[in-house]
């Protein structure tokens, strides 16, 4: 076993300790990576405060991963010693199910792997990103282009596929026009992608105190959703909607502003439910659907395709005495747009 400095939640009210945790000895395939930068994850603050169901403790968050490769299994021949990669949401999956067959891993029907709180193939209880080092089996790493820095690309690995996979699935492109709703971690790379894509891209945002932000990252329009003139003035206009909100909103209200066969996709994932009238769907048949994350075949697309078009997530980078008041900034809604753990600061 490889002993290593992490920073862990010991309850779900923290606050976030040094601890050291144990990763396993490289089998055959793995790789073992120095964590260079990990992003901070509204998800990884839902799990760790127990909204999504209990967990084990001390947890170790943390499923945006950028750092080198130093060390490789006997079988190892995806990566080598010095090679740039990354780790998001996921570190193994049955591989042999239908939905795995066709890379979709991130909807195994035995169920994925999660980067943290869950149970591995080899029975240990897997621990995150908010730690010096990690090992994953090779296939489900990606490597990070030469055009990404490593601490933009650690949100990538979350934020980046999360928006990206949606857009691409319903098929963001010229002539198709797409509303953002909310302005955050997620949105913000949303607008970036659907704008690189050719797609007309709408935000909607509770206020207007983001739009100078995001006309400059991508926008072509901004309305505020706190203002009941925006519902009634672009009621009919959408072809997709991507919601990134992890909060309880009226989804009928946003399911009105799309035109004939259009989709809103959920991918915030809040605690509660959400209340869908059907009449809402029927009249002109709308679709309401939600995406999780990519797969490892389109993570590696998606990283590819933000090199080609020089996109990075807008980035805050903190120290690891730093984590528990960057949480409570996620929850706040004050940063702009995504923390970025610099690892470096857990060596001490």
């Amino acid at each position: 076993m490889i002993t290593v400095n992490a920073r862990a939640a010991f309850s779900p009210e923290g606050p976030f300790k040094p601890t050291t945790i144990e990763r396993r000895d490289l089998q055959p395939h793995d790789v073992l990576i120095e964590i260079k930068y990990a992003g901070i994850c509204h998800s990884d603050i839902h799990t760790a405060r127990g909204e999504w169901g209990p967990v084990q403790y001390p947890l170790v968050p943390g499923h945006e991963i950028a750092g080198i490769v130093v060390k490789i299994g006997s079988e190892v021949t995806k990566y080598a010693v010095g090679d740039r990669v990354g780790v998001g949401c996921m570190v193994d999956s049955c591989r042999e199910c239908a939905n795995c067959r066709q890379g979709e891993e991130q909807y195994c029907l035995n169920g994925n792997t999660g980067t943290y709180a869950a149970i591995d193939r080899y029975g240990q209880y897997t621990q995150g990103g908010y730690s010096t080092h990690i090992v994953v089996t090779e296939d489900f790493v990606v490597r990070i282009p030469d055009g990404i820095e490593l601490d933009v690309a650690a949100p990538l690995l979350c934020a980046g596929i999360t928006t990206y996979s949606p857009l691409r699935h319903w098929g963001a492109a010229p002539g198709k026009k797409v509303a953002i709703v909310g302005f955050g971690g997620l949105g913000h790379m949303a607008v970036k992608l659907a704008h690189a894509m050719g797609a007309e891209v709408t935000v909607l945002s509770q206020t207007l105190s983001k739009k100078e932000d995001g006309l400059r990252l991508g926008a072509d329009r901004y309305y505020a959703t706190n203002d009941a003139e925006t519902f009634k003035k672009l009621a009919g206009s959408f072809d997709l909607i991507i919601n990134t909100v992890s909060a309880k909103i009226d989804i009928n209200a946003y399911l009105s502003l799309l035109r004939l066969e259009g989709t809103l996709v959920n991918v915030g994932a809040p605690s509660e439910p959400l209340d869908v009238n059907v009449f809402s769907l029927i009249g002109h048949r709308r679709s309401f659907a939600g995406s999780m994350i990519g797969g490892i075949r389109e993570t590696q697309e998606m990283l590819d395709f933000c090199a080609e078009n020089r996109i990075a997530p807008e980035i805050e980078v903190v120290s690891a005495d730093q984590i528990d008041e960057a949480w409570e900034r996620v929850l706040a809604s004050d940063v702009r747009y995504r923390f970025v753990i610099d690892i470096s600061t857990m060596e001490k």
